[in-house]
Parts: C-alpha cells; structure tokens; sequence
C-alpha cells in the first residue's frame, strides 16, 4: 500500500504540482487548502506525512497552527514545512513546534523527494529492528526502538522522529561527541546548525519537563553534544 502525503497547501497551481510529483513518486495523495478542511479529514486517520506552507488563505500563522494540532494528536506523524518564508525566526519557530523538517519552496524536486524518502526510511526503520539494539538503557533513561518509545524515570518522554534518532545517536553511545555531521547521518536528514540547536533545545524542555535536574545532554562548543550517563 502507497504511503499517503497530505500537502496543505492554498495556491491550487503550486499544490497541484506537488501532488503530481508525489504521485510520480508513487505516494497517495491528498490536497487542502486550508487548516480546518485537512483537521477535518484526519479525524479518522493521520496520513503517513505532512507537508504544510504556513499562510493559508487569510490565516497568515495557519500552517504553524496546524503543526501544532496535528503534533499534540500523535508525536511522530512525520511533518514538513514547505514555504516561501526563509526567515530564520520562522524556521526555528517552526521547528520548536515539532516539525521534523523545514524547507523553503526553492528547493529542487529530487532534494524535496529525497527528504521525504529519509523520513520513510526512518519510520521503517523503527517498524524493522535489527540485532540486539531494540532496547537501550541508560542510568534513568529508557529507549525501545521496536516501539519507538523514550522514558526517562519511567515516564514517557514524548519525541518527534527527528527528536527520536538524536537522542538515540547520543545515548548509544555515552560520553562520546557526536558532531553536526553524524547527527544528521542518525536522523536521516539534512540539518544545519541552527536546526540542530533548536531540535537540542527542544529535547531538553521535554526531559526537563519531566525532571528538572535533567543535564544529561552537554554541549561541546565547537565540537557537537553528548550524552553523560550517571
């Protein structure tokens, strides 16, 4: 069965374009042009991805609205922006609101299918576990890949997929840098600085929410993060 994308998006001839590519793609397919219409269509059943612009019609801050409502429903229901906004602030914005990816609408097709098929490549991966690998546990922390569950204290820690393979890269391995590069091999994805840093940020307002002694993740200035298990 096709993985199903969602693309919200409200100019019909730039919606209809990425759909076509989608559907070349073999990826199902489904289009709105507003918020409500595409909350309203996934009250039965999330899409497999989410491609959302952030204006939408006269809501200028409805994309990132929606990624708020569409993350407070599941915390790993891949979610993309894809947009002509390329100011930071909104990229880091955006991120904070638990999107895994953000891009603007110059970016070439193959690059955008290309992000979409590491997201796949991702949830896939949690669905085939290999080897030894399925449970990690580290001091207060608890990963189990098969479900791709996180707890810390034994309560459950709630992460996006980006959010997932970070701190799972980290906690593999204990006490050991993981730079900018290696980071974004564990995610799958294609990250710059700043989206790293917010995803970090982003990670410990989660665990300190839970515990607010959490430092487990230090940063190494100039070098990248690591994870110190007690």
């Amino acid at each position: 069965m096709p993985k199903r994308i969602a693309i919200i998006e409200d100019e019909a001839a730039i919606r209809d374009n990425y759909s076509a590519a989608f559907r070349r793609e073999g990826y199902a397919v489904e289009g709105f042009d507003a918020r409500e219409p595409a909350l309203n269509a996934f009250e039965s059943r999330l899409p497999d991805l989410v491609v959302i612009d952030i204006n939408l019609k006269d809501d200028v801050e409805g994309g990132f609205e929606l990624c708020r409502e569409l993350r407070a429903r599941s915390s790993d229901l891949p979610i993309i922006f894809l947009t002509a906004r390329d100011s930071e602030f909104d990229a880091v914005s955006g991120l904070r609101l638990g999107a895994d990816d953000y891009l603007t609408k110059d970016i070439s097709l193959p690059h955008l299918m290309a992000r979409i098929a590491a997201l796949f490549r991702r949830m896939d991966a949690m669905k085939k576990p290999q080897g030894n690998d399925n449970r990690l546990t580290r001091g207060d922390l608890a990963i189990d890949i098969e479900r791709m569950t996180v707890h810390w204290q034994d309560q459950s820690v709630s992460l996006t997929l980006t959010e997932f393979w970070l701190v799972h890269a980290m906690a593999r391995y204990p006490g050991h840098v993981k730079n900018r590069q290696q980071l974004m091999d564990a995610a799958q994805a294609v990250l710059d600085d700043n989206t790293i840093t917010s995803h970090i940020k982003r990670i410990r307002r989660k665990f300190n929410a839970i515990d607010t002694e959490f430092d487990a993740i230090e940063t190494v200035y100039g070098m990248g993060y690591r994870w110190l298990s007690k």
